[in-house]
């Protein structure tokens, strides 16, 4: 854990690393294995799940869920760690309330509508909205 962290319990954290200047909210889980760059917000009821990392001064809004198991089998991967995929997001990103991040990655500079399900690769900087989340214009 870097300086300056804050952490609102209740809240249930597993081996992870938070940077420098770091909030977790209440209600909200970080699983093994995580990694949250430095100045970013996590808010409350949020799901960081294994293999994800998150970028520096990103906002990572309420209730928002991350994936790492696409039941490519038809069925949950009950612990077999080689199913699973990895999520990375990149620095200064923003992700609205109650959005779902499938195992992708996110450049630098997005910004993910609330309620938006990301199923693919973002690359190019800018908004993002829907269900799949799609480009919206250029900030």
């Amino acid at each position: 854990m870097g300086e300056n962290v804050k952490i609102i319990e209740p809240c249930n954290l597993y081996e992870c690393y938070l940077g420098d200047n770091v909030f977790v909210g209440p209600f909200v889980e970080i699983q093994r294995g995580v990694k949250i760059g430095a100045k970013s917000r996590i808010q409350s009821h949020s799901f960081l799940c294994e293999l994800v990392s998150i970028g520096e001064s990103c906002f990572i809004g309420h209730g928002v869920m991350f994936i790492n198991d696409l039941f490519t089998e038809g069925k949950p991967a009950n612990g077999d760690f080689t199913k699973y995929k990895e999520t990375k997001i990149g620095n200064r990103v923003s992700i609205g309330s109650n959005a779902t991040i499938l195992p992708v990655e996110i450049c630098d500079d997005v910004v993910i509508g609330a309620g938006s399900v990301v199923t693919k690769n973002i690359t190019k900087k800018g908004i993002y909205a829907g269900n799949p989340a799609r480009f919206v214009r250029e900030i």
